[in-house]
This record gives C-alpha cells, sequence and structure tokens, in this order.
C-alpha cells in the first residue's frame, strides 16, 4: 500500500476533480504490476495496473489500491468490472470512497461476487493524500490551504510593503511545488499591487503545471499592465470582482485567458462563503491561498482555511510597524487562539516550515 501511496502522488494536481489514486499488484511477495490515475478521464489505476498483465492475472494476485474502486459509468467503465474479469480474487483497499453516492459500492459489489475484500489498509495515509478530494465531495466546497511567509518576530513584509524575500530558495521552490499539487492559486488585489507576482509553478525536474490564478479585486482596481493578465500560460486568470461592478470595466478587462467571475458582497467585501461554493461549481477542488494579509485575515474568521503551511525564517526586522499574517479583529483572549492539531516541522535551510490543521472543533474534510 505504501507504494500504491508513492504512484499516487504522481497524480496529483493533474486528475481533479477526480482523486489521486495509486495500484500494485503483490504475486508471491512481489510486485508484478502498478499504476496510477494520471488524469481525469484516463485510466484508472487499477486499469493501468491491470493492462501490464494484458488484463489477466494469476491465482493468488492480490490488487492493492488506495482508493475504492469504482462500481458507477463515469467518464471511463467500472473498474469493479475489469478487476473481476482479471480473475483476482483478493484486493486490498486503502479506504472507501467518501463520495456518498459511491461509497461501499465497489467494495459491496466485489465481496458479493467472492472477491476477498479488505479494507482500511494505511486508511489515515490515503486519507491525508485526497485531503482535497474529500472535502470537496463532502462539502461542496473547495480545500482551501493558506500559506503564509513571516520573519522570527512575526511580520511578513516590511513597513513600506516589502516582502520579496522573508524566506530562503530551498522555501520558495517547495512553494512551487504545493502550487504544482493544487488546482488554483489565490491571492487578494493588494498582492498584485505590491509584489505584481507571476503565480506560476516554475519547477526545472520535472516542469510543474500551473493552477488556474484567482484574484480577488472587489472594485476591479488591478493595473492592466499586471503580469497575471498577460501570461504565455496554459492556465488562465479569474479575477473575482463585486457583482455590482459596470459591465463595461468588465469588458475592458477580459482577455484570452483572462476571466471575471461576479461575486455578492458582504459587508462591502466579496462574500468569500458563495466565492467557494461557486468555484467549487466549477470543479476547483483545491486552493492555495498565498496572501495577502486582508485575505488571509477574512478567510481566517470566516473559518475558510483547512490548512496551514506557515514558513518562519531566521530574520527580526525588530519593529512594531510591519505587515502581520491576518489583518482585521482577532480573538481577544489567549485561551481563544486557534490551535493547529496534526502539525509537522519541514527545515529549508535556516528556514523552518510549520503544518498544521486549524481546530475549529468538528474536522474539515479528513
Amino acid at each position: 500500500m505504501k507504494q500504491a501511496l508513492r504512484l499516487a502522488r504522481k497524480g496529483l494536481g493533474r486528475t481533479s476533480p477526480n482523486p489521486a489514486v495509486g495500484a500494485v499488484i503483490e504475486r508471491s511477495g512481489k510486485i508484478i504490476a502498478s499504476g496510477f490515475h494520471k488524469k481525469a478521464g484516463g485510466h484508472h489505476a487499477e486499469i493501468e495496473a491491470l493492462l501490464q498483465l494484458g488484463g489477466r492475472a494469476e491465482e493468488g494476485d492480490v490488487l492493492y489500491i488506495t482508493l475504492e474502486p469504482c462500481n458507477h459509468q463515469g467518464r471511463t467503465p467500472p473498474c469493479t468490472e475489469a478487476i473481476l474479469r482479471s480473475g483476482i480474487r483478493k484486493v486490498v483497499v486503502g479506504m472507501k470512497d467518501p463520495n456518498r453516492h459511491v461509497a461501499g459500492g465497489g467494495c459491496e459489489l466485489l465481496a458479493g461476487k467472492g472477491i476477498e475484500v479488505i479494507t482500511g489498509t494505511l486508511e489515515e495515509e490515503c486519507r491525508r493524500l485526497n485531503e482535497a478530494f474529500v472535502k470537496f465531495v463532502t462539502t461542496g466546497r473547495p480545500f482551501v490551504a493558506a500559506k503564509t511567509a513571516m520573519t522570527l518576530d512575526g511580520w511578513t513584509a516590511t513597513s513600506s510593503g516589502d516582502s520579496q524575500w522573508v524566506t530562503n530558495e530551498k522555501s520558495r521552490e517547495y512553494v512551487h511545488h504545493l502550487r504544482d499539487e493544487v488546482d488554483a492559486v489565490m491571492v487578494g488585489i493588494g498582492t498584485i499591487s505590491s509584489d505584481d507576482p507571476l503565480l506560476t509553478t516554475r519547477l526545472k525536474n520535472p516542469k510543474g503545471r500551473d493552477p488556474l490564478r484567482i484574484i480577488l479585486d472587489t472594485n476591479l482596481r488591478i493595473p492592466k499592465h499586471a503580469k497575471v493578465l498577460h501570461q504565455a500560460s496554459p492556465a488562465a486568470t479569474m479575477i473575482a470582482v463585486a457583482d455590482d461592478v459596470p459591465q463595461e470595466r468588465l469588458e475592458a478587462i477580459i482577455g484570452e485567458g483572462v476571466s471575471v467571475l461576479p461575486c455578492p458582497r458582504k459587508e462591502g467585501k466579496l462574500d468569500l462563503t458563495w466565492l467557494m461554493e461557486r468555484l467549487a461549481t466549477l470543479s476547483v477542488t483545491s486552493i492555495l491561498v498565498e496572501g495577502g494579509a486582508t485575505l488571509m485575515g477574512a478567510l481566517f474568521r470566516e473559518r475558510l482555511i483547512d490548512k496551514f503551511y506557515v514558513f518562519k525564517a531566521l530574520r527580526i526586522l525588530g519593529g512594531s510597524d510591519g505587515i502581520p499574517m491576518a489583518l482585521g479583529p482577532g480573538r481577544k483572549r489567549m485561551d481563544e487562539a486557534l490551535s493547529l492539531r496534526d502539525t509537522k516541522v519541514k527545515r529549508f535551510g535556516d528556514d523552518l516550515l510549520v503544518i498544521g490543521y486549524p481546530d475549529y472543533g468538528a474536522p474539515l474534510g479528513c
């Protein structure tokens, strides 16, 4: 199952809105075939593995798969049919499908046909791998991961707005790996105005893929020369604006690879909950939020963040006038502060990265 998980990771960012799935076939203690779901509409992982055996297995072969085999007709035929035709008599499943319209169907059908089915093997690891898919199919919203980088004394930028660069090159490369695995990257108009970022994925080997770029710009203030509007990229740029912005201003900004998404206002700003639900209808299952402080604060207060990536650079600005991680009213008491659960720490040279999930009470997504 560990090998199936390693294979499944190769599909992250490429299978949406489907999950990333890996499969291996074992014979007499050795892996003889393997595969993973490479892209939506393509062969599922178990089919990729079975094709390496010509679709036929031998007695005693065991199929390990990170997610319950599908038992419905989608863009591809049911995988349960291929498993039954192959002659495999034992299937080990990491996790059942979280989609309530599908859950259990594949395992139940196989078991009903006399196949030995074992479920729950490395289940937690399998759920973490597909945490975005789990959130998407169970709540109808994308999985939102927030990335921030700050100095040791807690500032994401100087008082003048200078933030390039808080962290080192190794940390920034890791962020490009994160971009490679999500459907979209999101920033506020303040980040565009101060940093004019590309918001592309720049990896050397293997070459990364660019996510959809989502800019939150309530009153459509984005400069016409902003780099995100002039990208030689297969990914598009979407600008979320208030639904009362005049049509002529919208038409002036729309162009090749650039679209606008009108949103209702909430207390003068964009209604972020409505936006997340609308993005889900566009098959956006995962979002990496990269700033800035106004957007981060708003998402925090709306409890829309599912995961944090907090970089700490061993640098000190030494003042009280920098820009914090989040702007706006925060918790009034220390015992009301939000805690992170299931945390882990990585190190990139002198930089530290804390990864964790906000403990809002009941877990969201997984």
